[in-house]
């Protein structure tokens, strides 16, 4: 479903139909405009009754999201999925994250779960895959900024399994060649309980990761901030806490400057969207 809010106003429209498969569970979209002003919609196809028989596919809107193409496949690999929104590399290059896992859910291994990415080069209309980050735990879900040219910086979901007592972190990776390969995935200080995680590279060069910090819970989702290319997170505050769990996180910066971030809650039943300015977090120190 897809649900818009106008410009200058507070109300969400009623929510429609975006894309739907009768036979085949849909989900993992990821709402994405391209320089060039078209929309594309990626989300995961899963026919079977596990991840590991998942596909990505992918609709175009050429129209502001108002009308959209037919759905067409962007990988034939099974296990294959999307969360994380891409990012356009200097070159024009679009780079989207994704991630493969297999096995039987929700005890999947390290072996299982690796992080890649697809390279779309709008003048060839062709895709290409990275190489693949693979960690401890495994990873998944990746998100991933540019540094510089050529150096990108990716954070993941760490893989493993549910068992709340795992001494688990966000996975971190750099890749020097824009994106084609990737280091060795290997644990930050940012705990995980195996929930997504977010990355984004605000106007001003900074960094925003939003995160939940906690080992086993979904709770706080707290956002951190980093002035320095992501190599310390010093300003850090609580977006949402309490009982309950405050997930998934989507994070966005407009062009006025204010941070959005959607993110749901209440067992996923409940999609929550907060909007603030940098200045909220930078007010804060670790």
């Amino acid at each position: 479903f897809g649900t818009r809010l106008r410009r200058g106003q507070k109300r969400w429209s009623k929510p429609a139909v975006i894309a739907h498969h009768p036979l085949a569970s849909l989900g993992n979209p990821v709402v994405w405009q391209a320089p060039n002003g078209w929309v594309w919609l990626f989300f995961v196809v899963r026919p079977g009754d596990t991840w590991s028989t998942s596909r990505i596919a992918a609709k175009i809107s050429k129209d502001g999201a108002r009308t959209w193409s037919d759905a067409f496949p962007v990988t034939f690999e099974a296990g294959t999925m999307v969360r994380g929104h891409p990012i356009v590399l200097r070159n024009g290059d679009y780079l989207l994250p994704i991630y493969h896992e297999t096995g039987s859910d929700p005890e999947f291994t390290a072996p299982d779960t690796t992080a890649l990415f697809l390279r779309y080069e709008p003048a060839t209309n062709r895709w290409s895959e990275s190489a693949r980050i693979r960690a401890r735990l495994g990873a998944l879900q990746p998100a991933v900024v540019e540094l510089a040219e050529n150096h990108l910086l990716a954070f993941c979901r760490r893989g493993g399994d549910y068992n709340p007592a795992t001494n688990a972190f966000i996975v971190r990776s750099e890749s020097r060649d824009n994106g084609r390969t990737w280091s060795p995935g290997e644990d930050t200080e940012f705990p995980n309980p195996n929930a997504a995680i977010e990355l984004l590279r605000l106007r001003n060069g900074h960094l925003l990761l939003v995160y939940n910090d906690s080992m086993s819970e979904r709770t706080p989702l707290r956002l951190a901030v980093s002035t320095d290319g992501g190599r310390t997170f010093p300003h850090r505050r609580n977006l949402a806490e309490g009982p309950g769990d405050f997930a998934y996180p989507v994070a966005r910066q407009t062009r006025d400057g204010k941070i959005h971030v959607v993110f749901t809650s209440d067992e996923r039943t409940v999609i929550r969207h907060a909007v603030l300015a940098e200045e909220a977090i930078l007010r804060h120190q670790r």
